[in-house]
């Protein structure tokens, strides 16, 4: 007796040692993995067909949350807003979201990492969220398994570009497309330069902004990680809409909008209403009492997040 339930612990014993660690599930080539249960079942079904007017909505509404901030070229502003208390959170969700929860990103805040750690300001560069938010946007929309979901914009451009199946995105030239709302414009940054004929280039630093609003001569677009805020700029445009002329030189003097990457919307809703956009003032370079940085819906609060060591500021866009 004794004898057998000695082999019988050892068995035991050796069955638990022999168990293999669970391997993380593998994402699919569009971006969506097998773990799914952290999606809300409305966009992880989704309910609806993928929706132009939902995107749109959805950026502004994110955009109100930080108090509708506008930056303007050379212009900073005043705060490190994905720090303060109610949006770290919501940049939280933006990689909870946005991203496969077998990354250690989906973890990350706007002031932690995915161990809960506060991360000093010096390192927001390590933690740009600007690809989050859109894939958050994206997948709120109802864009399922079409949307490449990443941490990097480059990944997504080159889906696009590469006409990868079930993606629901399509590379136009600048001088080519007028990008329409809900579309996304995208900018290379750092060193290297990168072209429309390039792509797909691999991975390169990048900024994408989604269109929320057009008149002429101009776009108004909402990006992520826009100096540490969800925050609108204006674009200048031709007439016709577009980013660049015919010869293909860009109007903006000081972004590299290189690619328009029209969204393959599934359902187009109407446009939003006129008062879905906020009434600021487009910038007037003949005002002189014109002040962009005051150019916000309401006065800023006080930080009540800081990080013990301020560091130079960074808005690393990914």
């Amino acid at each position: 007796m004794r004898q057998a339930a000695a082999i019988l612990a050892v068995v035991l014993v050796a069955g638990c040692a022999a168990a293999p660690p669970e391997a993380p599930p593998k994402v699919t080539p569009t971006g969506l993995a097998p773990t799914t249960a952290h999606i809300p079942p409305f966009a992880r079904v989704p309910y609806e067909p993928f929706s132009r007017q939902a995107a749109v909505q959805i950026a502004l509404g994110e955009w109100r949350a930080f108090r509708q901030p506008v930056v303007y070229p050379n212009v900073e502003l005043p705060e490190d807003e994905e720090r303060e208390e109610g949006l770290w959170q919501r940049v939280g969700l933006y990689w909870w979201i946005g991203l496969d929860p077998s990354w250690p990103q989906s973890g990350w805040t706007g002031i932690h990492d995915q161990y809960g750690q506060v991360f000093p300001a010096s390192r927001d560069g390590f933690y740009a969220w600007s690809a989050a938010f859109i894939s958050y946007v994206m997948r709120m929309a109802g864009a399922g398994s079409g949307f490449p979901y990443s941490e990097t914009h480059s990944d997504y451009i080159d889906a696009a570009a590469e006409h990868a199946p079930g993606v629901l995105l399509q590379a136009e030239r600048p001088e080519a497309y007028a990008p329409q709302l809900g579309d996304l414009i995208c900018l290379w940054r750092g060193r290297r330069p990168v072209t429309f004929d390039a792509l797909p280039a691999g991975r390169f630093p990048g900024h994408c902004d989604i269109v929320v609003g057009a008149k002429p001569g101009q776009l108004m677009v909402i990006g992520g990680n826009v100096d540490n805020a969800v925050a609108m700029k204006y674009v200048p445009v031709t007439p016709d809409g577009r980013l660049a002329g015919p010869d293909g030189v860009v109007l903006d003097p000081y972004y590299h909008w290189f690619v328009v990457l029209k969204v393959l919307y599934q359902r187009d809703g109407t446009p939003p209403p006129s008062n879905a956009i906020s009434a600021l003032p487009a910038p007037d370079s003949a005002s002189a009492s014109y002040n962009p940085a005051a150019a916000t819906s309401r006065a800023r609060p006080a930080l009540i997040i800081a990080s013990t060591n301020s560091g130079p500021r960074s808005s690393t866009l990914r």
